[in-house]
């Protein structure tokens, strides 16, 4: 069976890896549209946080298997379709995540000073599509918007030592960027309360610990929230426990420095029960100058409670507004069902609904949530549908497929040149050289243009 995976992060990878596993004989590409593999492993994933890229070495092993081929700079839906993939393939597994950020619907969101988490974190981590982002760092206060780790990311990048950045593989550009920032405070604001957030315990008490910045945690906020917690599961019940902890705490260095005069260092902090009506403009009207909020109450307990308006509003001077509300698929091929309020595509099990012999993995399966460990039980499920599928005979693998054969003459006449993988093992190495140089893990290459000069196409 010749098998094609569309999209080269986690769930891309993670599906192939199993169908490879358990199927002695499967032969499986993967596509994908940048000349460079991992999605967001290599793009979502703080610089900081180096550890949890480690899978990119078993996808190395799976990309390296003599069953397995890797096809990157080709754009599924533009340069081949998905009926012709179909063609060429027993089976489609569609991968490719969620390349969209959900909005938040309010005036003034366009404003300059205002940008989405996604873009965001696109920039500092060498997403070639962000590149021109060019973020105005220039004034003291951001507001984030939402409590969920990727929030947390962005806050921890914008009040992280230098020294501290220095030794990841942070773009040099974000670097020197941040190298200049005014930025000395940062809110991260909810809609729901404290039981409510959806950061998880590790990457808040890495901002807890954060040098040079202190946490302001309104102790108000915790009130009674003791008796709330002791039926939650215990990860929810360590991480409220932690908030009120340090809630409470008055570190002794904060009030030596305040006694001294110091300056106050940076600062960052949790604001609950706060949606965002709109974003405001300066006085020019050129740039954002703060955000109205509105207070809310919550309806249930939880995490099905509801956050309903008070009707109470407040207004929240900032001068960069991050809005980290989640990502969101698109749509890839006219050929392909795609549920437009949910942003997936409709299937049971990875089974895509009323068309046989297409599947799905990972986000655009179930929607952008979950670490990539959660993509990855995901995706082994998708690949143990098909296998069941050509197990049972619901897959005819009787008609011969040209895979990659038919796919690269049909890629040849639109003047499309994939990349290997052993074209994106010449960019990394080009990257890890640069990186040394610099006394960084590797330096990016954002330019795509640039990537196909190094593998000289």
């Amino acid at each position: 069976p010749r098998v094609c995976v569309v999209g080269s992060g986690p769930a891309g990878f993670y599906t192939a890896q199993h169908i490879l596993k358990h199927h002695g004989g499967a032969l499986v590409d993967i596509y994908e549209k940048l000349p460079v593999p991992f999605g967001l492993v290599r793009f979502g994933v703080a610089p900081d946080h180096p550890e949890v890229k480690n899978v990119t070495n078993t996808f190395t092993q799976t990309a390296r298997s003599g069953r397995c081929g890797f096809h990157g700079n080709v754009t599924v839906g533009r340069d081949v379709t998905v009926p012709e993939l179909q063609q060429a393939y027993h089976a489609v597994v569609l991968s490719y995540g969620a390349e969209d950020n959900r909005v938040l619907g309010i005036p003034g969101e366009n404003l300059p000073g205002v940008y989405s988490a996604r873009a965001f974190v696109g920039w500092y981590n060498g997403l070639p599509e962000n590149q021109d982002l060019k973020p105005d760092l220039s004034c003291e206060t951001a507001l984030i918007l939402g409590h969920g780790n990727v929030a947390l990311d962005i806050a921890r990048i914008l009040l992280s030592p230098l020294q501290l950045l220095r030794k990841t593989d942070i773009t040099d550009s974000s670097l020197a960027a941040l190298a200049c920032s005014k930025v000395k405070r940062v809110w991260l604001a909810g809609r729901r309360g404290p039981l409510q957030v959806a950061f998880t315990i590790k990457e808040l008490r890495e901002m807890i610990n954060l040098p040079g910045a202190r946490a302001v945690l309104d102790p108000a906020d915790f009130t009674g929230l003791e008796n709330a917690v002791k039926d939650a599961s215990r990860p929810r019940k360590r991480l409220t426990e932690l908030m009120i902890k340090t809630a409470l705490e008055k570190p002794v260095e904060m009030q030596a420095a305040a006694a001294a005069g110091a300056a106050a260092p940076r600062e960052w902090g949790l604001k609950f029960q706060r949606s965002p009506q709109e974003v405001l403009p300066s006085a020019d009207g050129r740039r954002a100058r703060g955000v109205r909020m509105a207070l809310t109450r919550l309806e249930g307990s939880g995490d099905s409670a509801k956050a309903i308006p008070t009707g109470d509003v407040e207004e929240l001077e900032c001068g960069l507004v991050l809005s980290s509300i989640g990502y969101r698929s698109l749509p890839l091929d006219p050929a392909v069902p795609f549920d437009s309020q949910r942003g997936v595509i409709p299937n049971s099990s990875g089974r895509v609904e009323g068309v046989p012999g297409l599947y799905c993995s990972g986000w655009v399966k179930r929607g952008p949530t979950g670490v990539i460990i959660t993509t990855m039980n995901d995706s082994f499920d998708t690949a143990q549908s098909l296998l069941e599928d050509l197990q049972g005979g619901v897959l005819d693998i009787s008609p011969s497929r040209e895979g990659f054969g038919l796919v690269k003459n049909i890629l040849h006449s639109r003047g499309v040149r994939p990349v290997s993988f052993s074209d994106w093992e010449k960019i990394d190495a080009a990257e890890v050289a640069r990186g040394k140089a610099a006394g960084k893990p590797r330096e990016k290459i954002v330019d795509p243009a640039e990537m196909l000069r190094i593998i000289g196409h």
